[in-house]
């Protein structure tokens, strides 16, 4: 499982987090992924930049970073946008908020915490993939099995298996 197989599978975009044009990113469900560039080596900073949730700390030690890091993996996270109970979420809102998150702002989730650990987290790529509602959660947890399967554990900044 790495970028190759992404794009295989139907995930578009791979752009910089950095350079984002959020506008281009679709407004409908779906999944993303946080992708290491070529080239990149993780950098853990002693202080996440993410924003406080519920009171609580975002950052982890940097033993607890290097135990979650997994070696010779692209994909470091794995997110899904469902529609919302009003139905004005989706991916462009989902993304955006997370980006959010990385640069301080108070999230509505916790999810995903340990990119904004990463020295350079802006270099990392953001793909994405449209699916409908009802297979959302089923997918997201096979490729998240599928990634245990070949590298023995979760993605770097999924912290919990999603069930389907």
């Amino acid at each position: 499982m790495n970028r190759k197989t992404l794009k295989d599978d139907g995930f578009t975009g791979f752009r910089p987090i950095k350079s984002l044009e959020i506008n281009r990113i679709p407004q409908r469900q779906g999944m993303f992924a946080v992708v290491r560039p070529e080239g990149f080596e993780p950098r853990f900073l002693s202080k996440s930049t993410a924003g406080v949730f519920k009171r609580r700390n975002p950052s982890l030690s940097q033993t607890d970073l290097a135990a979650e890091w997994v070696a010779d993996a692209d994909i470091l996270f794995f997110g899904k946008a469902g529609s919302g109970s009003k139905g004005n979420r989706g991916l462009r809102r989902q993304i955006s908020e997370f980006i959010d998150f990385g640069n301080g702002k108070p999230p509505g989730h916790w999810d995903g915490r340990l990119i904004w650990q990463l020295a350079d987290a802006g270099n990392l790529l953001v793909a994405w993939k449209e699916l409908p509602l009802d297979a959302l959660n089923a997918a997201l947890s096979d490729c998240q099995s599928d990634f245990r399967r070949q590298y023995g554990s979760l993605p770097f900044a999924n912290l919990v298996q999603a069930r389907a």
